[in-house]
């Protein structure tokens, strides 16, 4: 930490952090813009694909099927349901929100760096050297965790409640803002949620976190996982519980990266 870092006052540092903030601001706006006017790329090849049967996903699925000799039992021929708007605004609603996840999701990289652009100064140089390569793990983990919601979690979600019926009698007809909601919720979770090892890492690095601790309270994560999941994907049952599943996954792997910390750091 230089002398210039530790001369400034609170308020300096929140004049430091407010013009970060703006920077990250004008980055998220800017992207957001972009994705708004490349709607067509935006709605037509990237959120409506999961509804078509020649999705890869689907497409994946129904060649393992082949593959193990179940005929087509895992391919999907049709789509199990029509899109269609059902208030004035709703499509135009749609395309700005759309639009702002799209933002947010593409300027992650910059909006992170600018975060820890703000934090490295009150680090010390050894912490700085632990550290180099955060914004690169943290960034591909991040969309990892997108691609992993939007090409797994999503199109099975999708397709389950989109083809679920209580009766043959009960057309489903899926408004548009709820599968785009359906789409980009649980991809951007998922990408929130691969952020859990390098959470640990740091917790680990200030002795907050033990693997010890995590392993104790392995069943009391499992309940927080299924809340978390609740509270960040769409009000569906199915959506939560195949959220969850890489959060456990995550939640093991983090236990090791916790374990591995410990004995770097008792070297």
């Amino acid at each position: 930490m230089s002398n210039k870092d530790l001369d400034m006052s609170f308020l300096d540092h929140l004049e430091v952090l407010r013009w970060h903030l703006i920077r990250s601001g004008i980055a998220i706006i800017s992207l957001s813009i972009l994705a708004f006017i490349c709607k067509d790329f935006i709605f037509d090849t990237v959120l409506l694909a999961p509804k078509d049967p020649d999705f890869f996903t689907y497409k994946f699925l129904c060649n393992i099927s082949q593959s193990l000799g179940m005929g087509d039992a895992l391919c999907i021929k049709e789509s199990p349901f029509s899109l269609m708007n059902i208030t004035m605004s709703g499509q135009f609603s749609t395309h700005l929100m759309t639009s702002l996840y799209a933002g947010f999701i593409l300027s992650f990289p910059y909006v992170f760096w600018e975060i820890w652009r703000f934090i490295v100064p009150a680090l010390k140089d050894s912490e700085t050297k632990v550290t180099r390569g955060v914004v690169f793990f943290s960034s591909f983990l991040f969309l990892t965790g997108v691609l992993f919601g939007y090409y797994v979690i999503a199109p099975l979600s999708i397709n389950f409640l989109g083809s679920y019926q209580v009766s043959q009698t009960v057309a489903n007809q899926i408004s548009l803002t709820s599968f785009v909601t359906t789409v980009t919720t649980v991809s951007l979770a998922n990408g929130i949620i691969f952020e859990l090892p390098i959470l640990v890492y740091f917790l680990t690095k200030i002795g907050f976190l033990t693997p010890e601790f995590m392993r104790t309270y392995r069943r009391h994560a499992m309940v927080v996982t299924l809340i978390l999941s609740a509270i960040i994907t769409p009000p569906d049952i199915t959506s939560q519980i195949l959220v969850s599943f890489p959060l456990i996954i995550l939640y093991e792997i983090s236990i090791r990266i916790s374990r591995a910390v410990i004995k770097r750091n008792n070297l």
